[in-house]
């Protein structure tokens, strides 16, 4: 049975965010049928955003301001940091949060209702792209999940992800044993998916959008449609960027050594091309099945920037 009410801890971190960060907090704060704490993190900014933040924490009990520490340069070592530095012990379920997303209100409570009957340890979903001149697009990420995905892919964004204590628990020792390891990693939400999946967490990918997604000039990561995020894709990885990641996300899940892993882990010429046969394997969507074979043959044969 679902807990009546659950106390979830939101994780939110911030960096320049003084246009958005008021929406979203109030779009979190006004979730229904659960309790919520919110935790910030703020990496340090130009825009005012820690003296809002903090004002904001003066007036609203549960709301939550982490000390100053220090520079992070990207949203994955701020996630790293609240994971870390939260204590999670007398919530029930842990969230993450982006600064400039809008929740819909009914987002947790479907989150801890589909964990509950899929008896899954975490929970992610499709989310609505918007822009400022009113388009919006479903991204969808909820294809059937396959036996490696998650040393290539993320569940989604990670804006999305909802745990339970144990996965969180789980987490949060793995951020603490690697935490030096951990600052070569870009994308916490790619960290932990992989680090759920490979340690037997079950994940649920809802085919439901529970969000929207706000689209600007800054986000780290976007919505990734169309031929130019194809393009942009794919001189991530031509430049060495993403075989890197996927290098150093399978060393730190454990799964150097696994008799598949280790055929491909040194990403040479022959290794790439085994790999390439794989990608039934390794992606969800049948684009990215189709994508991952093209640019596993063609950097095989033209090489990456990074060897």
């Amino acid at each position: 049975m679902p807990v009546k009410h659950p106390k979830v801890a939101v994780l939110l971190a911030a960096y320049n965010g003084m246009q958005w960060i008021e929406e979203q907090l109030a779009s979190i704060i006004s979730q229904s049928a659960v309790d919520i704490t919110i935790f910030i993190s703020v990496d340090p900014s130009t825009d005012g955003t820690e003296a809002w933040c903090a004002a904001f924490c003066a007036t609203h009990e549960r709301v939550f301001l982490l000390p100053d520490s220090g520079r992070f340069g990207g949203a994955a070592r701020n996630f790293f940091r609240l994971i870390r530095d939260v204590d999670f012990e007398e919530y029930d379920l842990v969230a993450f949060a982006d600064q400039d997303d809008i929740w819909y209100s009914d987002k947790l409570l479907r989150a801890t209702q589909m964990m509950s009957l899929r008896q899954a340890d975490a929970y992610s979903s499709n989310v609505t792209a918007f822009w400022p001149d009113g388009k919006k697009i479903l991204l969808d990420k909820s294809q059937p999940q396959v036996a490696w995905d998650f040393l290539f892919e993320a569940a989604g964004p990670g804006c999305t992800y909802v745990f339970n204590k144990e996965l969180a628990r789980a987490l949060k020792s793995s951020v603490i044993r690697d935490w030096d390891q951990l600052q070569k990693v870009s994308l916490h939400d790619w960290y932990c998916y992989a680090f759920a999946r490979s340690h037997q967490f079950s994940w649920f990918i809802d085919s439901q959008s529970t969000m929207l997604y706000r689209q600007h000039a800054h986000n780290q990561v976007g919505a990734n449609t169309g031929f130019a995020s194809l393009f942009q894709r794919y001189l991530t990885i031509h430049e060495g960027w993403w075989f890197n990641q996927v290098r150093e996300i399978a060393v730190l899940v454990g799964k150097r050594n696994d008799p598949f892993v280790r055929r491909w882990l040194r990403f040479r010429r022959r290794d790439l091309f085994m790999l390439s046969l794989k990608g039934g394997q390794c992606r969800r969507r049948l684009r990215d099945k189709f994508l991952f074979f093209f640019v596993c043959c063609l950097t095989a044969v033209v090489g990456k920037k990074s060897d």
